[in-house]
């Protein structure tokens, strides 16, 4: 009489512990979360790899910045709402690009608002934090940087620590890309030795986007070219002595797969120093769609030659594997 039952559970339990392991992903797959994203800035922080990006809406909808964190590079956790425009009192539409920095135990969200074309319209806000997923309080109450210099539309921040511990930033659209050092508060900039506070540091074919990482003594700056609402957007590299440039473009290596997705571009890049692996995080458009909003994030690794060159990057619908911090 007792057997049946026990035999029933037996298999239950096994039957349960087999779906258990189909259920664990291997891959994140792309894109690596659902909704429309873009424009995603990617790093580690704690035992957490973290996401920031744009929510790709019409801009007078583009009104919050949400995050995302993971374990793993394949499951993640949305963390919803971090900042939005009544927080940021001045800002009133399109806040987009966000850039994090972890600095004396507070978190501090650089982003563009408003779509800034003439001084007073918006440009480029700073918040603060005491964790990473916010909420976000608007540091300034005004922007940090509200004009065009050198021809550089104020968007597209991104904050970079150099080896010496200063904190330059560089941004901007309209093909013009301008380099800043920030002070030891982000409150303001501290000029450079000519007196000047913003130096263009455009290379060839740059467009906005840009991104900056040292690896084994060399400065790669990167940056998007094309239009963001069309198949040829794309990244392209230079390799530098320093953060300053010049910046002498060597190629395209992110870019459209006509069998995966258009549009690839507006990327970060995590270095992972355990696995020493690289991931490019980045947006692209799905195959078929003609919506210039219609934009996801993915990630996808990236690989180096000999000579210390990026290798193309390939973008896949599989996505990277499972990479725990722990």
């Amino acid at each position: 009489m007792n057997i049946r039952p026990i035999v029933f559970v037996a298999a239950a339990l096994t039957c349960a512990a087999c779906t258990s392991r189909q259920a664990v992903k291997e891959k994140a797959g792309n894109p690596i979360f659902e909704g429309r994203y873009a424009d995603p800035e990617g790093m580690i922080i704690g035992n957490q790899y973290w996401v920031f990006p744009t929510r790709s809406l019409p801009y007078e909808e583009q009104v919050a910045l949400d995050a995302f964190s993971s374990p793993d590079l394949v499951n993640w956790t949305k963390h919803e709402a971090i900042i939005d425009t009544t927080e940021v009192k001045w800002a009133w539409r399109a806040m987009w690009a966000p850039a994090v920095v972890e600095k004396d135990s507070k978190y501090y969200l650089f982003f563009g608002a408003n779509d800034m074309h003439k001084t007073g319209e918006g440009g480029i806000g700073v918040a603060v934090a005491q964790k990473p997923e916010g909420p976000y309080k608007d540091l300034l109450g005004r922007p940090l940087i509200d004009s065009v210099a050198n021809g550089a539309q104020p968007i597209d921040q991104f904050v970079f620590k150099d080896k010496d511990g200063t904190y330059y930033m560089y941004y901007g659209g309209w093909g013009h890309c301008n380099i800043a050092k920030l002070n030891n508060d982000f409150t303001g900039f501290i000029p450079f030795e000519d007196g000047t506070v913003f130096k263009e540091v455009t290379p060839e074919g740059y467009v906005e986007g840009p991104f900056m990482f040292i690896r084994d003594g060399k400065y790669y700056f990167m940056w998007s070219e094309g239009g963001w609402t069309q198949a040829d957007y794309r990244v392209a590299y230079a390799i530098a002595d320093g953060p300053m440039g010049p910046f002498k473009r060597i190629a395209t290596v992110l870019q459209a797969d006509d069998k995966v997705g258009t549009g690839a571009g507006h990327h970060s890049v995590i270095f992972e120093p355990k696995s020493e692996k690289y991931y490019v995080v980045y947006h692209r458009h799905p195959l078929g769609s003609t919506d210039g909003n219609d934009r996801v994030t993915c990630i996808d690794e990236m690989k180096f030659d000999e000579n210390g060159h990026i290798l193309p990057i390939t973008i896949t619908h599989e996505g990277v594997e499972a990479n725990p911090l722990q």
